[in-house]
């Protein structure tokens, strides 16, 4: 890469090749590009506007389009995708991994799926069968096929032989996977033990039968919290009997880990983690429309509890101005809640034996903080209003709210995922609508009760 574009990446680039392009340089930007490894020219593409990216992709050598569609995110994939013919689609997967074929493939919509498949040769087209019998974010979908494997009766000599007349080692190769004459997996031998010993040993003495294996129907998730676990590199992937079928290599584990953390951070806002920043407008706005739609319902719901109180407020006129402090504060409490049993379900700390224990500290801490802040709020108004007992309603309506906040956010992420419903996208909707209502009805209904 020149020196120029060394620091500030991408941003030095992205200036450059905006310069080049205004000035119709189009020459200079190619070689650009051809300087550029592919992972960062899938980045330049995604930092680029619409109109600039449509371009750029034309002036992207297509003997390297195939490795830069692996690095895209889905949005941004489906766009080039778009402009591209389906001859020129299948020249670019030619070359793809396993997992990277299925993740591409899967992406089309079913009309460019089928042109893509039939332009394809008959091998690409038994590969791209192959990718795509597994189900979407499984260990089958994310492995690739390109294993190698050794006998455990050879010795360390004959597997130095077969390395060196392989010529190469598939990229992130730290085990050679040792396999019986039925290709069932029974061990790994790692390359520093194969490098630091006799060669005159037999593989089976030396390979690790306790390695572990990934069954072929795990969810991605599952095996990026075993490599996080144990520190692989690589993992051997197998079927139901045992057979081997492939590997899922640290690489890919990177992207797993980062799409999980991506999702649970903009689902939280509605927003799809595979969203293309410069979409056009009418694209993204279609998007969160949905979004801000749902938010509306449950703030007419909200509404709709306040509106059996308007004669209360209209003898109180105060307490239209505080109606707002305990729904406030029930929603950030149970926002903390929520998003740390979110985190604790990512990450596999939750299961069915102390989700009761959760719940029972989360309702000490909404009890705890409702004391709190009850006894603080009620000082407050009744210094400034000089009425206790409106301070005193208050206080109370903290208080429920501050509880139902602690337990409701402990509690809806775990039904929800019993529901196979994300709880990052329908969490936040279902406990703001939960604290509202709860923090309006205390709050007048304690009122209409006591004060009116």
């Amino acid at each position: 890469m020149p020196e120029a574009f060394e620091q500030d990446y991408p941003l030095q680039q992205l200036k450059q090749v905006t310069k080049s392009l205004n000035s119709g340089q189009f020459v200079q930007v190619r070689r650009m590009l051809a300087k550029t490894a592919p992972c960062d020219t899938a980045l330049l593409l995604e930092s680029s506007p619409h109109k600039i990216r449509r371009l750029l992709w034309q002036l992207v050598d297509p003997d390297v389009q195939g490795d830069v569609l692996e690095e895209l995110s889905e949005d941004v994939r489906l766009g080039i995708i778009a402009q591209m013919e389906p001859k020129h689609i299948a020249a670019a997967t030619e070359d793809m991994g396993h997992d990277d074929l299925g993740e591409v493939l899967r992406s089309l919509p079913d009309t460019v799926y089928k042109d893509v498949v039939s332009a394809m040769d008959i091998q690409d087209r038994e590969r791209a069968t192959q990718a795509l019998s597994y189900q979407e974010r499984s260990a089958g979908a994310l492995m690739n096929t390109d294993t190698v494997t050794i006998r455990p009766d050879v010795t360390l000599d004959v597997v130095l032989r077969y390395i060196r007349l392989r010529g190469e080692l598939p990229e992130g190769t730290d085990d050679l996977y040792v396999v019986d004459k039925h290709n069932c997996f029974i061990g790994a031998l790692s390359l520093s033990t194969l490098l630091t010993n006799p060669p005159e040993k037999i593989v089976r003495d030396l390979m690790d039968e306790d390695c572990e294996s990934i069954p072929i129907s795990m969810d991605e998730s599952e095996v990026a919290q075993l490599f996080e676990r144990h520190n692989w590199i690589s993992a051997p992937v197998v079927d139901d009997n045992d057979q081997l079928l492939g590997r899922v290599t640290i690489d890919d584990i990177v992207d797993v880990i980062r799409e999980d953390a991506e999702h649970s951070l903009l689902s939280l806002a509605g927003l799809d983690d595979e969203e293309d920043t410069f979409a056009p407008v009418l694209k993204s706005s279609k998007k969160r429309s949905v979004w801000l739609g749902v938010n509306l319902l449950t703030a007419l719901a909200a509404a709709f509890v306040a509106s059996f109180f308007e004669g209360t407020l209209d003898v109180l006129p105060i307490l239209a101005v505080l109606n707002g402090i305990v729904p406030s504060m029930g929603g950030v409490a149970g926002s903390q809640s929520l998003t740390l049993v979110i985190r604790g379900i990512a990450v596999g700390h939750i299961n069915q034996t102390n989700q009761r224990f959760l719940m029972m500290k989360e309702l000490a801490i909404g009890a705890l903080n409702g004391i709190l802040w009850s006894l603080l709020i009620a000082g407050v108004i009744a210094l400034w209003q000089w009425d206790f007992m409106l301070g005193g309603v208050l206080a109370f309506a903290m208080f429920m709210n501050l509880v139902v906040a602690g337990v409701a956010g402990a509690s809806i992420p775990i039904i929800l995922k019993r529901m196979n419903i994300d709880p990052a996208l329908a969490g936040s909707v279902v406990l703001t609508t939960v604290t509202d209502i709860v923090g309006i009805f205390a709050f007048l209904g304690t009122a209409t009760w006591l004060l009116i």
